[in-house]
């Protein structure tokens, strides 16, 4: 049980905003606050709008828990005395209007000479010399600095299969998380197929526009094909991002936090719930990392044991080692002694009592999103170090803090692949920001908004693929 006490976050992941037309009587703007307060709703800004003498128009901006808990505060507001909802509006919906991103041209095109040049009849030149030299066209186009962010929408944020429209607007966030940490270009692509072939052949087909390929949102099995295939087909790097970003980043994390425990990760237990896309990956990444006693669970309870008998094998071929329809044994039972326990698999599935079956200064890594594998106010209680997915935790695991990076250092010497190494060098990258001085329970992974972060995941990637052989320009004395 950790010793110090652990404060309740304030920080809310919804947010209202409230035009209410009150009588202009006394008391009447006091029972709105009154039925906030009693909803334990965050009040924020308060503003008029319009006042008369017989009413007053203000809009009102709250914090709640979630999607239910303001509609029932809406409700409750039209079951007020002289007071009418006018409208709400929800600032996430107001950012997505449009569309979050947009195409600029980075030269003007003011006069008819620099439509020649930009155009025809000018731009034959340069078609010519990509014709003659293929990898002109890193220098000569986009395609140097272009990710393609592939979906079918199968998997989208935990929320299922909704298909590709419902997956635009996380595709354009993907993008606009490129653009801002790593200053790459990246481009949503939504398909309307979830046939694993024509996946496969749609991105074959487009590839030449891109330096790298970013598969997002895939469910399982499928997920796992088509990028191997992908990978063997082409000769940019292709990463499914919802696997290896999670993967990575779970690593760093874990390094940092087993430097607080005191414990080798030679030697230590885990057990990781959920054997989707993330949980496979994560098991990768654990067993090349030097993890020697590894649990995987899924529904049906644990199907994977690696230890001593067959850790070669699992590092060379995992799947081999899953036996889906013959549990070994629950997931509570792999939990006794247990030191790690990673979750990629569901919301609300375990409990104080369970984690207290854990070793001493246990690690608990709930990510399910959007709620975590236990409370994480139950967790905190009965954990040393414990981490979410959510950012209104301590320990935020965001693959935000992978992804930009890996990509940037893959573009930057037009790697072949994101291989192993590449992984491995990042997850370093990442937990190797905080000094040892700076670690603490609640602090074992940077920010998504610490600026050092890209350049030192980038960096290390380069070096990783020059070393591994899969760069086709040489080291730079510096990052981009």
């Amino acid at each position: 049980m950790m010793s110090k006490t652990h404060a309740e976050p304030s920080y809310s992941n919804y947010r209202l905003t409230v035009r209410l037309e009150l009588e202009n009587q006394p008391g009447i703007f006091a029972s709105v606050v009154n039925l906030l307060a009693k909803e334990r709703a965050n009040l924020g800004a308060v503003d008029i709008v319009q006042v008369t003498k017989d009413h007053m128009v203000r809009d009102i901006t709250f914090d709640v828990d979630n999607e239910a808990h303001g509609q029932r505060i809406l409700d409750e507001f039209r079951s007020l005395n002289k007071v009418k909802v006018i409208s709400f509006s929800d600032p996430i919906f107001l950012i997505h209007l449009g569309g979050k991103i947009r195409v600029e041209n980075k030269i003007p095109i003011l006069t008819r000479n620099q439509l020649s040049m930009a155009y025809t009849p000018g731009v034959a030149k340069v078609s010519k010399a990509i014709a003659e030299d293929v990898s002109k066209v890193y220098t000569l186009t986009i395609k140097g600095n272009s990710v393609a962010v592939i979906s079918d929408g199968s998997a989208i944020l935990g929320l299922g299969n909704l298909g590709p429209e419902a997956a635009l607007p996380v595709m354009e966030g993907k993008a606009m998380i490129f653009k801002e940490f790593a200053g790459i270009d990246a481009w949503p692509i939504c398909l309307a197929t979830q046939e694993t072939e024509d996946i496969i052949k749609t991105v074959q087909h487009i590839a030449p526009v891109f330096g790298g390929i970013n598969l997002e949102d895939i469910s399982a099995p499928r997920c796992f094909e088509i990028e191997e295939r992908l990978k063997s087909i082409l000769d940019i790097p292709v990463m499914h991002d919802d696997q290896h970003g999670t993967a990575v980043v779970i690593l760093a994390a874990l390094r940092n936090a087993l430097k607080l425990v005191g414990k080798d990760i030679k030697e230590i237990k885990v057990v990781v719930s959920g054997l989707g896309a993330a949980g496979i990956a994560c098991c990768k990444i654990l067993l090349n990392a030097g993890v020697e006693h590894l649990y995987g669970a899924k529904r049906k309870g644990v199907v994977l044991i690696c230890n001593e008998k067959n850790i070669h094998a699992a590092r060379k071929d995992i799947f081999s080692c899953i036996k889906p329809e013959e549990p070994f044994l629950t997931l509570r039972e792999a939990l006794i002694e247990a030191d790690v326990f990673i979750g990629v698999s569901a919301g609300n599935i375990l409990t104080a009592k369970d984690v207290k079956r854990m070793n001493k200064d246990n690690i608990v890594f709930a990510v399910a999103n959007p709620d975590p594998e236990i409370d994480p106010k139950e967790a905190i209680k009965v954990c040393r170090i414990f981490a979410t997915g959510r950012s209104d935790f301590p320990n935020q695991i965001n693959n935000a803090l992978a992804f930009p990076g890996i990509f940037r250092g893959a573009l930057n010497v037009r790697a072949r692949q994101i291989n192993e190494d590449m992984k491995l060098a990042a997850a370093a990258a990442i937990a190797g920001l905080i000094h040892e001085d700076q670690l603490n329970d609640e602090y074992i992974i940077p920010s998504i908004f610490d600026q050092r972060v890209v350049k030192a995941v980038s960096s290390a990637v380069e070096l990783a693929a020059h070393k591994t052989g899969v760069s086709r320009k040489k080291m730079r004395t510096e990052n981009y």
